[in-house]
């Protein structure tokens, strides 16, 4: 069994870094999907493509793949750049601001 190890990026449609803190470990894939003549449905044999697990660290995961005999394959994640600006949105209504607000 084959096994990636990584750490979900945070989704498009938040600010926060929710359900970014844990490692997750997914089995690849072991047989192709296809598609059921009767209902058009896609589906495969193997069960293993859905299971997801999560772990607090890294290390809890290679732990948990050395032990069961699962070769994985840890993804390092790209972290976020550090060019968050101080004041954000609230600048738009600032008093202090550098140019005025016009329309």
């Amino acid at each position: 069994m084959r096994a990636r190890i990584y750490q979900p990026a945070k989704t498009a449609m938040s600010s926060g870094q929710g359900k970014t803190k844990f490692w997750v470990l997914e089995f690849a894939p072991a047989s192709r999907r296809e598609v059921d003549p009767l209902m058009g449905w896609t589906s495969s044999s193997d069960t293993q493509s859905q299971v997801k697990m999560r772990f607090d660290s890294k290390e809890g995961a290679l732990n948990y793949a050395k032990e069961n005999g699962i070769e994985a394959q840890v993804v390092e994640p790209n972290k976020r750049k550090p060019n968050i600006r101080a004041r954000g949105y609230a600048e738009n209504f600032a008093v202090d601001r550098k140019a005025p607000w016009t329309h």
